[in-house]
């Protein structure tokens, strides 16, 4: 048995994970869950797993569910506490920067992590690194695109690896004209051609950040330099990554474009648990799969989280503080489309680097970003 921990459960990973806990119930355990601002959702899914500890996203409702859950589960306003719920794995599934503080507690716990919430290597991932070794945690990935390289690498030596690729679908606007792009509307870019995502992360797979975010996420959990990962558009998401070894060799690892199914691998490493009612994979159906360069001037967010992390140290930690605040802000309509990368360009021009040692120095750099960025924004 294997005891699950979810931070996000209300979220989409988050919903998908307990889908596939909901399957095995007797390989897989929920012994706690941290939600966000889906009340409702969040006690739904206490009372049917019963996790030991919950946790809300804001104390206003702490007693609320309390109340509705009855004794037996402890309820509380802080994600931490269910980190370190003493389960065998913890689902990092929360959304953008609010998942660091703990991520990074589970591992010092010494509990292993799943992680779907890319930006926590994003923004500390030389410090979170450094927490798994200490205590000997293994850092899992949960993206589709990761969990594709690890299986794609498992059983093959790191001095065999020449690079990594991750592939990417080129979102709602891979063709438009630029003038369709400079006044695309909140709608238009949620509507994702082939998954089906929170807001946040659909956004970011319009302007190629979430593709970025990738790329320093695959740096830190694969101990590999930035010139050894690639990015391809790849419109149909069939092929979810690609590893080239040194003879020439290629692997890919294919699949319908359904979280499940990563999720499913990562849930029951070292076998695979069973889903017969998903779509079965129909190459024939398919006929062919087609790739094509990003367009750097069409998706600028890609150069610029390759550009932060090359600066490394509180860099992409920037860029992750300023690409929340302009997506949050594109949403609620206050700024134009294009205008997601040009906010984090300007944070990166007009902010300091500095080395990531420590987590108050990240989230310090963290916070100075977001000023920054509400500054520009308003100007």
């Amino acid at each position: 048995m294997k005891r699950l921990a979810i931070l996000g459960s209300t979220g989409s990973i988050g919903t998908q994970t307990l889908d596939i806990a909901e399957r095995f119930p007797e390989q897989l355990e929920v012994v706690a869950l941290a939600g966000g601002r889906n009340v409702e959702l969040l006690v739904q899914q206490a009372k049917q797993f019963r996790p030991r500890c919950v946790s809300m996203g804001s104390a206003a409702d702490v007693q609320r569910v309390r109340d509705a859950l009855g004794p037996g589960v402890e309820v509380v306003c802080d994600p931490v506490a269910v980190a370190t719920a003493g389960a065998d794995l913890v689902i990092g599934a929360l959304v953008g920067s609010l998942g660091l503080v703990p991520v990074l507690a589970a591992l010092r716990a010494g509990c292993d992590v799943a992680l779907a919430n890319k930006e926590v290597l994003v923004m500390a991932g030389e410090l979170v690194l450094r927490e798994a070794r200490a205590s000997g945690a293994t850092l899992l990935p949960l993206d589709s695109e990761h969990v594709a390289i690890h299986q794609c690498l498992a059983g093959h030596p790191r001095s065999a690896l020449k690079k990594l690729t991750l592939t990417a679908s080129g979102g709602p606007f891979r063709t438009v004209a630029p003038e369709v792009l400079a006044a695309a509307t909140p709608a238009q870019a949620l509507a994702h051609p082939n998954w089906n995502m929170g807001a946040n992360v659909t956004i970011n797979s319009a302007t190629l950040m979430n593709k970025g975010f990738e790329v320093i996420e695959a740096r830190w959990l694969f101990d590999v330099a930035p010139h050894e990962i690639d990015v391809v558009i790849h419109p149909e998401s069939i092929i979810h990554s690609l590893v080239e070894f040194c003879d020439g060799s290629w692997l890919a690892q294919l699949g319908i474009p359904d979280m499940r199914v990563p999720i499913a691998y990562t849930l029951g490493m070292p076998g695979r648990l069973p889903l017969p009612d998903l779509a079965p994979l129909d190459l024939v159906r398919l006929g062919a799969l087609h790739f094509e360069q990003p367009d750097a001037a069409r998706f600028p967010a890609l150069g610029l989280a390759k550009a932060a992390l090359a600066a490394a140290g509180t860099a992409p930690a920037m860029l992750n503080a300023a690409n929340e605040v302009a997506v949050e802000a594109f949403l609620a309509g206050a700024i134009p489309f294009p205008a997601i990368p040009a906010t984090c360009a300007a944070v990166l021009d007009a902010l300091e680097h500095k080395p990531a040692d420590d987590l108050d120095t990240v989230l310090a750099a963290d916070r100075a970003a977001r000023q920054h960025a509400r500054a520009w924004i308003q100007k």
